[in-house]
């Protein structure tokens, strides 16, 4: 193969990897602090796409620019799943939690499916087929802007765990819920914040994945898979494991659909799914109870 193959293959799987691990940081987030499982993160995702999808048609606005709006909105309706849908059926045990998100997650794929059909649609926007001469390759602009918009936003959630007010509480709910409750955290409060913040990531994976990609009631079960895979090879509720096994994963799916076909691309993350798992059962990152 030639040079310029491999390196094409490289940078895609990276700019792949950046926006697996976008999807998966909002994911690692919840478990993090709610300690569950939400399976109606596929769900929202595709959800995303179709809001993205409206307001491109509809209105005209790019995805894009549909980020900065989308994000807020479904902060909001993370927030609100949480603080009166999961968070009061759920009546704080576990078993009951993952019934409710799969639960949610039935119900959005079925409107989705009763509203829009089960046809896929696209966005058609100049920026979709552009590319950057970079010599040895061209590069498309949409997944360089997915890249780097997806490390920017990984970064703005590290600095916001880490370094403001509300991280430490989240950070704080997420060791031991009844201490930070006895210091006068209300912790319903974060875990709905921790759940919209899980939310509006996806909102903005949506949003960098759409110019590329297409929507239809399943795509969230496209990332949905590879989500968790990320979360659990990089470490349950670990923040720079989720980003470095999106990474790593995006790169062996890019290299494997190379030599294997693109039909059988995820054969290559799954086999180093199972190795990690083999020789560092906690993952990348993870801790040991």
């Amino acid at each position: 193969m030639s040079t310029a193959l491999l390196l094409s293959a490289l940078v895609g799987g990276l700019a792949n990897g950046a926006v697996y691990a976008l999807v998966a940081l909002g994911l690692t987030l919840i478990y993090g602090v709610l300690h569950i499982i939400n399976f109606a993160h596929g769900s929202l995702l595709m959800l995303a796409l179709y809001a993205s999808w409206i307001l491109w048609s509809a209105l005209g606005v790019s995805p894009y620019v549909a980020l900065v709006l989308l994000a807020p909105l479904f902060f909001a309706l993370g927030y609100a799943l949480q603080r009166w849908v999961i968070g009061p059926a759920g009546q704080g045990r576990d078993a009951n939690v993952l019934l409710v998100t799969l639960g949610v997650s039935i119900v959005i794929d079925n409107l989705a499916l009763a509203v829009f059909g089960p046809a896929t649609r696209t966005v058609d926007i100049p920026l979709a087929t552009s590319t950057i001469d970079l010599g040895v390759m061209y590069l498309p602009l949409p997944r360089l802007i997915a890249f780097v918009a997806a490390l920017l936003l990984s970064g703005g959630l590290w600095l916001l765990l880490n370094r403001t007010d509300l991280g430490r509480a989240i950070r704080a709910v997420a060791r031991e819920s009844d201490a930070a409750r006895l210091v006068g955290i209300r912790v319903a409060h974060i875990h709905a914040v921790t759940f919209g913040i899980g939310t509006a990531s996806v909102a903005a994976a949506a949003c960098l994945l759409l110019p590329s990609f297409y929507v239809s009631p399943d795509a969230g079960y496209a990332f949905v898979l590879v989500a968790f895979t990320v979360v659990v090879m990089g470490g349950m509720g670990s923040f720079p494991g989720a980003l470095l096994a999106g990474l790593v994963i995006g790169v062996i799916e890019s290299f494997s659909g190379l030599w294997f076909g693109p039909s059988l691309a995820p054969i290559g993350i799954y086999a180093a799914f199972a190795l990690v798992l083999l020789f560092r059962p906690t993952g990348l990152f993870g801790a040991r109870a």
